[in-house]
């Protein structure tokens, strides 16, 4: 006999069916028009350098694809815009640790939650950083690094690339594990500034990606990178080693980006981004583009790994964010108090 429970469970067995059979056909059809990649920082920097050639091969591998430049307030303007789109694949978010880790940890203006708010749909890249230092001072190894820091309190000065990236927190991070709580942080507004000052011996150490630029530089006796914060060695410098293996277990940093689209967005247009952007990561032209521009491909990622990349940066990083005290408001990023350098600080000469 069929009750009428039988024919609510049956009923709900058949709405259950038609909602995939919904997404299906939604994903069959998907895309059908142009799909936008929000990178939320001004044009040339590093994320484009990941974003646009990804852009470029989902023009071959799924459809249509095209970059907009949404940059401000740390990376939050991009974001938020990407979080409230609809929900139905065309408005994705290249990710990053500024708007998915610190700007919700340290901030207080972002209209959304990194977790909540975003379906992730795959890791794309990810860069080391290195420890760097002039060679006029003599370490050559973080040991010699920190003995070097502690007979000379106060005098040594490292740049990053700006308050609240990954570089700053990782130099906070190296201080906090190490003891080295006199070494001050001068930030830059980018790398290529910090490297310009490194090499002229305005600043004698530096915590910034490792590019072609860093690594030439190195070879060339102008910079001596001590380690990077990878957890195991790179494929641009297999001879540097990591922290890690210099006795720093926990000194492992990465600057990540990742692909993201607005929170219920079908899970079938989900795993169709993310089945293409896995062919373009296998594929060797994409991979070595990415390392040319000092990143690794972050090979056979899923919508579930990237979920779990970003929770882990975020716990990884909010202790550090918390204990430094790190405030960055709306009226922090545009105001004169938080001031990234163009130049050093008459502070920095005087460490040279």
């Amino acid at each position: 006999m069929i009750t009428r429970r039988h024919t609510l469970l049956l009923g709900s067995g058949c709405l259950a069916s038609l909602a995939l059979i919904t997404q299906g056909a939604v994903a069959g059809s998907y895309p059908e028009r142009p799909i936008r990649l929000v990178i939320p920082f001004v044009p040339g920097g590093a994320a484009d350098s990941v974003g646009r050639p990804w852009a470029e091969r989902m023009k071959v591998l799924l459809g249509p694809a095209f970059v907009e430049n949404q940059a401000g307030a740390g990376g939050i303007v991009g974001a938020a815009a990407v979080a409230h789109a609809q929900s139905d694949g065309y408005t994705l978010l290249l990710g990053s640790g500024g708007p998915l880790v610190v700007m919700p940890i340290a901030g207080n203006h972002a209209s959304y939650d990194p977790i909540r708010d975003f379906a992730p749909i795959s890791m794309l890249a990810v860069s080391s950083l290195g420890i760097i230092v002039h060679p006029s001072i003599p370490p050559r190894d973080l040991r010699e690094l920190v003995d070097y820091a502690n007979a000379n309190p106060g005098k040594l000065f490292y740049g990053s690339t700006g308050v609240g990236s990954t570089a700053h927190l990782t130099g906070e991070l190296f201080k906090s594990l190490t003891g080295t709580n006199d070494i001050v942080h001068i930030p830059y507004k980018g790398g290529g500034q910090a490297i310009t000052d490194l090499v002229g011996g305005q600043i004698l150490m530096a915590i910034i990606g490792v590019t072609g630029q860093v690594l030439e530089l190195h070879q060339a006796g102008k910079l001596r990178l001590l380690s990077v914060t990878a957890p195991s060695r790179i494929v641009a410098a297999t001879g540097i080693p990591t922290a890690v293996e210099q006795g720093f277990p926990d000194l492992v940093a990465r600057a990540f980006f990742g692909l993201f689209a607005p929170s219920r967005t079908p899970a079938a247009i989900v795993e169709r981004i993310s089945d293409a952007t896995r062919r373009a990561l296998a594929d060797d032209d994409f991979r070595q583009k990415l390392i040319a521009s000092g990143f690794e491909s972050y090979v056979d990622s899923s919508p579930e790994e990237a979920r779990c990349f970003v929770q882990h940066e975020i716990d990884r990083w909010r202790p550090v964010i918390l204990a430094i005290g790190l405030k960055l408001g709306m009226r922090n990023i545009d105001s004169k108090k938080i001031k990234e350098r163009d130049e050093p600080s008459p502070a920095a000469h005087k460490a040279a």
